[in-house]
């Protein structure tokens, strides 16, 4: 597998899925749908198979069998390949950090149980104070320029701006509240911040 592998969201979510048991296209589709994980990511038949072919070709997954139902098409069934693993934590941990591309986090929220609780609060910590120095900046321009006298008509945009950041911050500060509560269930907390670096590092032991 090459060293340059990159995820999109909808290859992130096929990895996500794979981990749950081995399973053919279709299947997938029919489970991201009936999450409705379709939300977050654009699916057609086209991406989604041109997807699967991506992570076949780059040694995140393999085909494990074909199998065919009365007169329906051959269904090709993948597996996840050991090193599948440890590129969708990293991208669930760079992903969480992320504070400009919604799509990726949206996403990588999604998938955030396959990281340890006390590194998902790290980063999602991180990112809070981010959005709150962007929203706190916002803020202070809008208020600057009615000042100055500029109609409000012109700044439409940017008050929308600065109520969905202030929006994302209220939520962001509840999550983090919660997730800091031990009674608030979490996959993850089998796992440690160490172990998790140690399992996306391809040189540990």
């Amino acid at each position: 597998m090459s060293d340059a592998v990159k995820l999109t969201p909808l290859g992130a979510i096929v990895l996500a899925l794979l981990n749950e048991g081995d399973m053919h296209p279709y299947e997938m589709m029919r489970l991201l749908r009936k999450r409705r994980d379709d939300r977050m990511v654009r699916v057609s038949n086209g991406t989604f198979y041109h997807t699967v072919a991506r992570l076949e070709r780059d040694g995140l997954i393999a085909e494990v069998g074909v199998d065919r139902d009365g007169n329906r098409p051959e269904r090709t069934t993948y597996t996840l390949q050991p090193a599948a693993l440890p590129v969708l934590t990293d991208w669930v941990r760079r992903g969480l950090g992320n504070a400009d591309r919604a799509a990726e986090f949206r996403v990588a929220l999604a998938e955030a149980h396959n990281l340890p609780r006390a590194e998902v609060i790290e980063l999602l910590g991180a990112r809070h104070e981010t959005l709150r120095e962007e929203r706190d900046q916002l803020h202070q321009k809008l208020e600057q320029a009615r000042t100055r006298g500029v109609p409000e008509q012109f700044l439409i945009e940017v008050d929308r701006h600065v109520a969905m950041l202030s929006g994302e911050l209220s939520w962001s500060a509840g999550l983090l509240e919660r997730l800091a509560d031990p009674g608030f269930a979490w996959v993850g907390d089998r796992l440690t911040p160490a172990a998790g670096a140690a399992a996306s590092d391809p040189d540990s032991p």
